[in-house]
């Protein structure tokens, strides 16, 4: 990490300056005196914003509503709820979104265009609007509201994920923080989840949405679970520029800057997406290294981190390195077995296609730990990539056998 970018301790969606967010319990989930379902994002002035979304062919509507709202207006907040999708339940499902972002504008005094509405849940249920207008009215909007929001977008997360970073730009302190939600039906393209991501630098238009595609690229578009992409996948970043910068446009030395700290935003919130997996006992590390070419790197560790036999060999914490070389092989990326080093957490398995003797049990011991990276150097050219993903596990499958009971 850039030694001008420094984690802020506790941080998140509130870090930046003239952010607050806050949420409660509307009835959307099943009940537990700890639970929360609906949260809200508020910024004290409109933001310059981008977003990216769902490549399924089957999307929610909120994903349509977001793309419109960040064409017509400048965003001043977003709603999001958990425990339903608001997918598949037809024209409905569109009237519903609409009337989520009406009741979040209401509150925070803006025009409807002006909020990105979000969901999460379970696919082909209606939204029940009662609940949720009668919900969101009870939303306490505040700086120390940031943990409720991240607790508010879970469903099967076990755990709120959220950061925050700080870096000197133009002079000036700015900060990007970021929260995310997501543990199953999670792969590229993009990788299942919600995430959404405040800064108060002043950015221009066109950079935040160049800035947010790259960043996606080498972050939650490298993340999977499962192999199953959702309907509601969105990533929204909000800028609202109250630090005062200069600003920030695509070719400068601040761009650079900016961009390495919404990387590492990404990133962290990326690697504990992975760690939360459904049933996810270790997070699952692929390094693509010397590959022909950048996209060849990433569809190689893609193709290495989906892998069922891979993730079921680093449960048991197996080193049968043979399962990494075949997903290889199945990527249909270049590949030339006598030029691969393979490498398990650090030890050198093999070199330049050749076996290397290794002692299995110290390596079943390194295995057993939180986190299980595999690295493979491909040696035909510069480019490199890592994919996160973790073990598949007996818990995955009873999870999902339950999900909707």
């Amino acid at each position: 990490m850039p030694a001008n970018i420094k984690f802020i301790d506790g941080g998140s969606v509130t870090s930046p300056q003239g952010f607050s967010a806050g949420a409660t319990y509307a009835g959307l989930k099943t009940f537990a005196e700890d639970k929360l379902d609906l949260a809200i994002i508020a910024s004290d002035s409109p933001c310059t914003a981008a977003g990216v979304f769902t490549t399924s062919t089957i999307k929610s509507p909120t994903v349509s509503v977001n793309q419109a709202h960040l064409k017509a207006a400048s965003p001043k907040g977003i709603i999001v709820n958990a425990g339903i999708a608001n997918a598949c339940v037809g024209e409905q499902g569109y009237k519903d979104a609409e009337e989520m972002a009406s009741i979040a504008a209401s509150i925070l005094s803006a025009e409807p265009a002006e909020i990105l509405v979000c969901s999460t849940g379970v696919i082909g249920v209606e939204l029940p609007m009662s609940l949720i207008r009668d919900g969101a009215a009870n939303i306490n909007i505040s700086r120390g509201g940031a943990n409720q929001v991240a607790r508010a977008m879970m469903t099967t997360d076990t755990r709120p994920k959220e950061v925050a970073v700080s870096c000197e730009i133009d002079g000036k302190t700015i900060s990007i923080g970021g929260v995310a939600k997501g543990s199953g039906m999670i792969h590229p393209n993009m990788a299942t989840m919600l995430s959404f991501i405040t800064t108060d630098a002043n950015v221009e238009q066109h950079f935040l949405e160049h800035c947010l595609t790259e960043v996606a690229d080498s972050s939650y578009n490298m993340l999977t679970i499962d192999g199953d992409t959702s309907t509601n996948d969105t990533v929204l970043v909000l800028a609202n520029g109250n630090a005062g910068n200069a600003q920030i446009t695509q070719g400068t030395n601040d761009a650079g800057i900016f961009q390495s700290a919404l990387l590492e935003v990404a990133i962290f919130l990326t690697k504990e997406l992975a760690r939360d997996g459904e049933g996810a006992s270790r997070l699952l590390s692929i390094e693509i290294t010397g590959a022909k070419d950048v996209k060849s790197a990433r569809q190689a560790a893609r193709t290495i981190a989906s892998s069922s036999l891979v993730k079921s060999a680093v449960y048991g914490s197996d080193p049968n390195w043979g399962r990494v070389l075949a997903a290889l092989g199945r990527s249909e990326i270049e590949a030339d077995e006598t030029k691969i080093d393979l490498f398990v957490n650090g030890v050198c398995i093999m070199e330049a296609g050749t076996p290397i003797p290794f002692h299995k049990e110290a390596v079943v011991v390194l295995m057993k730990g939180p986190e299980v990276t595999f690295k493979l150097q491909l040696n035909l050219g510069d480019a490199s990539a890592t994919a996160w993903g973790c073990d598949l596990t007996q818990e995955y499958v009873i999870i999902n056998s339950a999900y909707t009971t």
